[in-house]
């Protein structure tokens, strides 16, 4: 079965009655959690961002924290790609590159503080380079005032 494009999507649901298309989001909720977890963010938490992403911060502070430094790094390196997932999948909701510079950058000051020794493994090394590589692309899209204010933070992180 091929997809239908966006466009044509748009058009069909403007023509559905509003307790249809109430309907068809119910349904839509019901087959995926990643669709139910967007709704309700679209609903719920929306509305709210800066509040959202400070619960994110404390999330991620939270499960970082439970990550045991002293353990082998390949569990702790499934560990920070599974909080790493959730920061990805929380920024594609939010639909702000500030507010996904802001995450990735708390995500690796929290990395850095943590006493997970990064550093030691290459492959928790090229993970941690590769999220300051996304920062970079992140920052450089946005407006040249706030690029400012997060290349203040970038030089935290990379000192």
């Amino acid at each position: 079965m091929k997809a239908a494009g966006i466009s044509d999507l748009k058009k069909e649901l403007k023509a559905i009655q509003p307790k249809d298309l109430v309907e068809l989001c119910l349904r839509l909720a019901k087959y995926k959690k990643d669709n139910k977890e967007l709704i309700g963010f679209l609903l719920f938490e929306a509305h709210d961002k800066p509040a959202f992403v400070e619960s994110l911060k404390l999330e991620i502070k939270e499960n970082i924290g439970l990550i045991d430094k002293g353990s082998n790094l390949y569990y702790v390196k499934k560990s920070l790609r599974k909080i790493l997932r959730q920061i990805v999948k929380y920024c594609k909701y939010l639909d702000d590159k500030a507010l996904a510079a802001d995450l990735h950058i708390y995500f690796c000051l929290q990395l850095k503080h943590s006493g997970i020794p990064y550093k030691k493994s290459q492959l928790l090394l090229n993970m941690y380079e590769q999220e300051l590589k996304k920062i970079h692309m992140l920052i450089h899209a946005l407006h040249e005032d706030l690029q400012a204010d997060y290349h203040n933070d970038l030089e935290a992180i990379e000192a």
